[in-house]
């Protein structure tokens, strides 16, 4: 509710916990967002951009937020200091919420990461990663 109204678009795991994609983490406090300027809350990590332009989106009452493709794409893009849990998790959520099917996601960025994350994804829940 902090971000009601800001201009400013949840990315990345933010996005997909918003999404419902990723549970979350107990006692986690900090939000991730797209960001015109820096704002004044501590707990908002502010990723500046010039535009929204480049920013797949939607607004769902006063809060603007990733689709889940951009979501998945900026932890990609940044996989070094991505959250496997969070990006494997969402990436099983999806898959199973699209009728089996990783289709609607346009992977952009490290291709090769999520062929390899898509098995251990497809098997998230089941524990059988082969």
């Amino acid at each position: 509710d902090v971000l009601r109204g800001e201009d400013v678009i949840l990315r990345g795991v933010s996005a997909l916990e918003y999404l419902q994609l990723f549970v979350g983490y107990v006692g986690e406090s900090k939000i991730n967002v797209y960001a015109k300027s820096k704002g004044i809350y501590d707990n908002v990590e502010y990723n500046i951009i010039d535009t929204f332009d480049n920013i797949d989106y939607f607004q769902h009452t006063n809060i603007l937020c990733s689709s889940a493709n951009q979501a998945i794409n900026d932890l990609l893009m940044d996989y070094e200091n991505t959250d496997e849990q969070a990006l494997t998790e969402s990436l099983s959520n999806y898959y199973h919420t699209h009728d089996m099917s990783f289709e609607g996601l346009n992977i952009k960025y490290n291709k090769e990461k999520f062929e390899e994350l898509k098995n251990w994804a497809v098997n998230f829940y089941t524990g059988d990663h082969l």
